[in-house]
């Protein structure tokens, strides 16, 4: 992430369109003269406690998206080119040849069908906005963290903290073929759908939630683990206080990712395999 500013208008950049390399436009701008609604919010993403990359990432996409679509709405709503005319006639379905002067003729019937349409839409709501004032506020809200749980085995809960591993993993491995599973005992994200090249496995429900390599730990691993200040317990496994800490041990991610590449380590007789002991 970087930023530049004047004081009063801060931009943001990434590295959306090629990896390690800044964009040239910037995915958020925030001018404080000319606040929007949701400033505080986007600026607490920035906040030291709160910066997680990968969430950051998410949102520089999203206002990207959201600007390009936003754009290219409005122009066609406003111009009501061609291309949207034959957009709302085939979905019309008009029985005629959508011929280019057929389209010219109904270009000014098109523009005026989009205008009553944005007022219909603007009356119902103002109208609807009237009836529900005096009424108590209805909240829906979407419980994201909400474990999700196996329809043909109970026993398999997907957690919060095991989706949110996953996204970590594809976002330190991009273009990568990962897939989670999850099972009774572990989850695990696996490489090319294949169950026996799992990059980690992940502990969730013990007192001390912890994550294990497919590669056994070296002493470079552990250095990596001690730096980002995780204790390694039995069996080469390393604690987890959070998903986020996942971001910390992405050198050891890679060489997991490298040893499943390798198909030399999964040759009969090559690999010896281990039973990986869970802690009480």
């Amino acid at each position: 992430m970087a930023a530049i500013t004047n004081g009063r208008e801060w931009r943001f950049f990434t590295d959306l369109v090629n990896r390690n390399i800044m964009d040239s436009e910037p995915f958020l701008i925030v001018d404080f003269e000319a606040p929007d609604e949701d400033i505080a919010e986007q600026l607490h993403r920035f906040h030291h406690d709160q910066l997680e990359p990968g969430a950051l990432r998410a949102l520089a996409e999203e206002n990207i998206y959201l600007t390009a679509f936003r754009e290219v709405i409005t122009a066609s709503l406003h111009d009501c080119d061609l291309d949207f005319v034959r957009y709302v006639a085939t979905r019309s379905a008009i029985q005629r040849q959508f011929t280019g002067r057929f389209l010219e003729s109904i270009q000014p019937i098109v523009k005026q069908a989009v205008a009553q349409s944005i007022s219909g839409m603007v009356a119902t709501s103002l109208t609807r906005s009237d009836k529900v004032d005096d009424a108590p506020p209805v909240e829906v809200v979407a419980d994201d963290d909400a474990p999700i749980v196996d329809p043909d085995n109970a026993k398999i809960v997907t957690t919060a903290d095991e989706r949110r591993l996953y996204e970590i993993c594809a976002d330190i491995l991009p273009d990568e073929d990962l897939s989670m599973r999850d099972t009774e005992t572990y989850f695990t994200v696996v490489l090319d759908g294949k169950s026996n090249r799992w990059l980690f496995r992940f502990w969730g429900d013990k007192r001390h939630p912890s994550i294990q390599f497919i590669e056994a730990i070296t002493s470079s691993h552990q250095a990596e683990a001690e730096r980002a200040g995780l204790l390694i317990g039995r069996n080469g496994q390393i604690l987890l206080n959070k998903p986020e800490d996942l971001y910390r041990l992405a050198g050891l991610l890679r060489d997991a990712l490298a040893y499943c590449k390798n198909d030399e380590n999964f040759r009969r007789g090559s690999r010896r395999q281990t039973e990986v002991v869970q802690d009480d």
